[in-house]
């Protein structure tokens, strides 16, 4: 071996000692500068809400740099894709949710990303059900009432959502299934036009989100059947689950949680996750999610990522059994 050789190997070697150092250093010093936190949704609506609330108390708690980007497109994959192919230095995070992580793979025939590959869980932040309303002069008052109604006369009653492959659409799937019911799913082009096609007698019922009905629900302009969150809402205390009118372990909800791309190191997860428990422990913080509808559940990244991994199959299981299709 000549003198440059032997150069060009000994160079080579201490650039390598160096690189892991060298990281280390970099996500010890985190955050230096301003992170971005993708919302995969237009600004306004529920995820983006969720979004801008954590990052204000963040920046207040952590003193930390936040900014909301807002990043939609493809029911939310477009968002993700640029988290997932973004650089792992933990300045750019993204709020996930239900749709893009576990029910868009089954949906969609081609994805831009695999959630379960090309994202690193660290948080989940809260879950939304979705609530089965009727019109106040509905004669149902009970989901006893109209599952009977809807045995009685197989076809007849219709069901409307916010959505194809919404959490509303896949909830009123699989209610249909466990009670061995024939009804008609009527997705529309987002909440507003389906609760006004529910009041205006166009439609039965209508699952939506707890944020889209809770002030009709509140002002008693629908009635109630059922919530499909595991337990009764905070906001909503006399409104049933699905699970305790017979169906056991049934459960539908929209949850939110911050990721990143995959290589993100473990101390910028610990970080974040350890942030983001410490916000949400806030009675302020729960009260303001409470209200909207939502159950605050921070945990670890692991029982998040494991949220994932289930719902992810759960989905997917139900989308290829019913055939769902995006048109």
């Amino acid at each position: 071996m000549n003198r440059r050789d032997f150069l060009q190997l000994a160079a080579a070697g201490a650039a390598g000692a160096t690189l892991p150092w060298a990281a280390q250093a970099q996500s010890n010093n985190w955050p230096a500068t301003v992170i971005r936190l993708i919302v995969p949704f237009p600004p306004g609506g529920g995820t983006d809400t969720v979004s801008r609330l954590v990052a204000e108390k963040l920046t207040l708690s952590k003193k930390w740099q936040l900014i909301v980007d807002n990043r939609p497109g493809a029911a939310g994959n477009i968002g993700l894709d640029q988290t997932a192919k973004a650089k792992p230095d933990g300045y750019t995070l993204a709020m996930a949710q239900t749709s893009n992580m576990a029910i868009n793979p089954a949906l969609y025939p081609k994805m831009l990303f695999d959630p379960l590959k090309d994202l690193k869980p660290i948080v989940q932040v809260c879950a939304q059900p979705v609530i089965l309303v009727v019109r106040k002069e509905s004669p149902f008052k009970t989901l006893a009432d109209f599952i009977a109604a809807a045995k009685k006369e197989p076809g007849k009653y219709t069901m409307a959502q916010a959505g194809m492959g919404t959490v509303g659409h896949l909830a009123g799937e699989m209610l249909t299934r466990e009670a061995g019911i024939d009804v008609m799913q009527v997705p529309y082009k987002g909440a507003g036009p389906g609760m006004n096609d529910l009041m205006g007698g166009q439609v039965d019922t209508y699952f939506g989100s707890a944020a889209s009905v809770m002030p009709q629900l509140q002002a008693g302009a629908v009635r109630g059947l059922a919530t499909t969150s595991a337990k009764r809402l905070t906001a909503l205390p006399d409104l049933p689950t699905v699970a305790e009118q017979g169906y056991k372990d049934f459960e539908a909800t929209t949850w939110l949680g911050l990721v990143g791309p995959d290589e993100l190191p473990d101390d910028i997860v610990k970080q974040v996750n350890a942030a983001v428990v410490e916000v949400m422990s806030s009675k302020e913080v729960q009260e303001r999610l409470e209200a909207e509808g939502n159950e605050p559940n921070a945990g670890t990244p692991d029982a998040f990522a494991a949220l994932i991994r289930n719902e992810y199959d759960k989905w997917g299981k139900l989308i290829r059994e019913a055939n769902i299709k995006i048109s």
